[in-house]
């Protein structure tokens, strides 16, 4: 298993992904003769060997899926050691660095390896990743990762303060990535390490000073096109909400014999009186003012709403529209029910005789990730 190659069935060692709902997911190594405790009951390692990447696997109490892992999976997943970069950032510096197969980048530092997985999918297969990281026992961790993860033959891990010692690189690289306190200290080094031909830097500082003083130091060592980003998240959420449905004032309908009239009140207490010949003829003779919209209708007596999603409209009976309360044929206006019949799960439609509901969005309260600034720059030719 590699995070790098993509394979169809499920081995023993290998690491994968199980998820078992929204914001819910695990990271395994398949271990022959292990279990995992799910919400959902024991999880025998030995019931996934052989199966599909992507199989929905069943437990006693329920499901959950086992997915091939990604870098953006991991990225989710991985146990934080530091403060990580998260895939909208990380689309952002992989695309604004050219990175492509065969690329060779420099990266400082290695952190808790969410960037580097991504760098060396991108890079693989004949590419080359050199990370650097001050803290000896997170260089140990990334490195041991890295190979259980089949990805250690497209990097290499240094466990080096770069601020006092630098890269020590002579010309190799295409690209090169800060993520430090002080970058400034080794944008001499970083422009070393760069080939002769130049090549694309990208420093992440969470401070606005932190850029200002990186920005003067690349412009005095011949970097050029200097932009800096500020790439956020805003994540939506999607819920139902509920609305009284509207008061549009006193308006009712009488059937008289051979026509429809409809009596509503104006502001100045007249009425109008609108009316419409009903159909007398044949059914080939009938036009759109012979029909009244069913879905705007509905009497105390009874619940059902016409269907009129079709172009043909259906007549409506003058029995349909007697009031239950009356011996007379008179018709009254309940409520609108605003409903699309087209589909079981309507974006828009009528909860009960006082309200309907419709879909919408807002910002969650908490997101994940934190702000700060992506500071790129192109260097022509290092000499």
């Amino acid at each position: 298993m590699s995070f790098a190659k993509y394979k169809s069935n499920i081995e023993n060692g290998d690491t994968v992904m199980l998820y078992l709902g929204f914001d819910n997911m695990h990271t395994l190594v398949i271990k022959d003769g292990d279990t995992f405790q799910t919400r959902y009951g024991a999880l025998r390692h030995s019931h996934l060997i052989g199966k599909q990447y992507g199989s929905r696997v069943y437990c006693k109490k329920g499901y959950l899926y086992v997915l091939h892992p990604t870098p953006e999976l991991w990225t989710v997943n991985l146990p934080h050691r530091t403060q990580i970069l998260y895939s909208t950032d990380i689309s952002f510096i992989t695309m604004q660095l050219d990175l492509r197969p065969g690329s060779i980048v420099v990266e400082s530092g290695t952190g808790s390896g969410s960037l580097s997985h991504s760098i060396i999918r991108t890079i693989a297969p004949t590419g080359h990743l050199h990370t650097f990281e001050f803290h000896d026992q997170r260089a140990k961790v990334a490195a041991e990762e890295f190979d259980i993860h089949g990805i250690s033959e497209y990097v290499t891990v240094t466990h080096r303060d770069v601020c006092q010692d630098g890269f020590q690189l002579d010309h190799i690289a295409d690209a090169v990535f800060l993520d430090l306190p002080k970058p400034w200290e080794v944008i001499d080094s970083a422009k070393g390490a760069l080939k002769h031909q130049g090549g694309r830097i990208c420093s992440f500082s969470p401070c606005i000073e932190q850029v200002q003083r990186t920005c003067n130091t690349l412009t005095s060592n011949g970097f050029v096109e200097l932009k800096t980003f500020e790439c956020l998240l805003r994540n939506h959420d999607v819920r139902t909400v509920n609305l009284p449905l509207p008061d549009l004032g006193p308006s009712d309908l009488v059937l008289h014999d051979g026509s429809v009239t409809i009596n509503s009140s104006t502001d100045n207490g007249k009425q109008n009186d609108i009316t419409e010949e009903t159909d007398t003829g044949t059914e080939s003779e009938k036009t759109d003012k012979d029909f009244i919209d069913a879905n705007c209708l509905k009497t105390e007596s009874e619940e059902q709403i016409v269907d009129t999603s079709d172009k043909s409209k259906r007549k409506i009976d003058s029995n349909d529209l007697r009031d239950s309360n009356s011996d007379t044929k008179r018709p009254r206006f309940d409520k609108l029910k605003l409903q699309n019949t087209r589909h079981d799960f309507d974006l828009i439609g009528c909860k009960d005789d006082k309200s309907f509901f419709f879909k919408t969005s807002a910002p969650t309260l908490q997101m994940p990730g934190h702000t700060g600034f992506l500071t790129f720059a192109t260097l022509y030719h290092s000499n």
